[in-house]
Formats: C-alpha cells, structure tokens, sequence
C-alpha cells in the first residue's frame, strides 16, 4: 500500500508536508473544541454527552523524521443530525490539541454530502480535496484518519470517497501516491500511537453497576492495563487488570471486570493506567466520573 511511484516526488511530498505542518502550528485556523487534556478521555462517538454537547472521535495525522502515524481527540460539538459530516468538517477545519499533529486535507475543502447506507459511509468532497501533497505515508494516514473518524460512529463499518459525486480517474489517483483503489476502507488502529490507552466503556458521568466493566484501547507494555476505581474521598473500592488483544508496540482492545462494594449511593472516578516496570508509576492515566 505504501509503494511510491516515484523516489523524487516522495521526497516533494514530505517537504511539502513539514512545511504544511508549521504553517498549522502558527495558530492561523481554529483550535480543537476540546476539554484540555481529555483527549484520551471516553466520549460514545455520535452520542451527546451530560454537558449537552455530541461526542466526536477525531484521528489527526502526525508526522516524525522517520514514521507517520495518527493521534486520537474525543471533541465535543453543539448536536447535530448529521453527526457523520460534522465529524469530517472538524477534521478539515479545526486544529488538533495534541502537539505536532496536523489537518491534512485542505482547508477550502467542502464536504457536500455522507451517505450511509448498509453499514458503508460515502463522503462526497469538493475538487478542493484533491489539492493536498503529502507524500505516500501521508497520504495513507490521511486516508485513514477519515476512515476511522466515521467508523467510530454507529452504523458505519466501512467507508469510500467521491470527488464532486463520482469517482473519475482524478478522484481514484486522490493524492497522487496511495489513491482510492481499494475503497471501500475499513477502520484500522494499528497506527494510532495517541493517546497510549483511551475507554470506551463507562461514558463518563454513566451510571455503573457491580461488576464495573470496562473497556477500551491500549498500547502498553506486555498488553497489561490496570483499573482502580474510587470514591469521592479518594478511597480504593476496587481494583483489577486486564490484558489487551496486542502489547507495544501493538495496539490491542481490553477488557477489566471490577466487583465493587458501595454502602451508598454516591459517585468517584475510574482511573485506567499501565504500570512502569522501570519504576512502578502509573503511567498514561484516563479518568473517567462516574455513579453508582
């Protein structure tokens, strides 16, 4: 998937792209609508939240010396009924909050519309799309951010693109390197390198029950991720492991069960971190509030 037609126009394409990226960093587009230092917190993609707002989940496109890769953001957006095309109009619009990623569609890009229908979800851009040059490992991450933004919200398994409703020789080469050619994509998080771990299960402010169930993401070493849940005055009332499907540098989903003994009803947080074999800390922490 990653072949380059050719050496010269990778190199182009990766220089343009840094280049791009420092651009973006000068604050010349609008910011992430999102909680500082929640972005590997759990949000139900599509679902609105108790604050009233509709929980988006975001892949944006990093890129190092040596790799590219995508980061994950849980935004926050006033509720909408076409939650599919506001997902991907934050992707082209607003800047991410995790430091060195960056939008890669261009900005005067318009989505006219997203269909879905039988699990397949089908973003009709503007010709503006087709402007990016990102080079191949761009382009594949780029691709892939959008597939994932849509295939976290219910419904959507898989996704293809169209340029201005069709899909002609222009709109199948895309960006020049990976292309179209293999559309319909499915998600795939392998190269989500951040946040370390998110949650998926309990939303925050939900309501739990004994066992607590959690689930989520992880890539952490030997795959093992730790819970605790706590009360509001801080004391343990549960804790517990799990190991994930995949240990770094995979990534793997995971799932904890948590038994837990309340006298009343109240609230506190559940805390989901790994273990530093070097020293022992707790490393990579997600809060989630949650009742009981």
């Amino acid at each position: 998937m990653f072949h380059v037609r050719k050496k010269v126009n990778w190199i182009i394409g990766y220089l343009t792209t840094l280049l791009f990226i420092l651009v973006l960093s000068s604050g010349c587009v609008s910011t992430a609508r999102q909680t500082p230092g929640t972005q590997g917190a759990p949000a139900p993609p599509g679902q609105v939240s108790p604050e009233g707002k509709l929980n988006l989940a975001l892949y944006y496109v990093k890129m190092t010396e040596n790799d590219a890769y995508m980061v994950r953001e849980v935004h926050q957006v006033p509720p909408t009924g076409e939650a599919a095309k506001v997902a991907v109009e934050e992707l082209i619009s607003v800047n991410p909050s995790t430091p060195g990623a960056a939008r890669l569609l261009p900005a005067d890009t318009k989505v006219r519309s997203v269909a879905i229908k039988d699990g397949l979800a089908t973003v009709d851009f503007s010709k503006e799309a087709l402007r990016a040059n990102v080079g191949a490992l761009g382009e594949a991450m780029g691709i892939q951010s959008i597939v994932n933004t849509l295939a976290e919200l219910p419904g959507v398994q898989k996704v293809s693109f169209m340029v201005e409703g069709k899909v002609d020789e222009e709109a199948i080469d895309w960006w020049g390197h990976v292309g179209l050619y293999t559309q319909p994509f499915s998600k795939d998080v392998s190269k989500v390198y951040e946040p370390a771990i998110w949650v998926t299960a309990p939303a925050p402010g939900q309501k739990v029950t004994t066992p607590l169930v959690v689930r989520g993401s992880a890539m952490v070493f030997e795959g093992t991720v730790n819970a605790r849940l706590l009360d509001e005055s801080g004391k343990v009332l549960a804790e517990g492991y799990g190991t994930a499907t995949e240990g770094a540098p995979g990534r793997g989903d995971f799932e904890i069960s948590l038994p837990f003994t309340a006298s009343a009803p109240g609230g506190g947080k559940l805390a989901v971190f790994w273990i530093s074999p070097k020293d022992g800390k707790d490393m990579d922490e997600v809060t989630v509030p949650v009742a009981w």
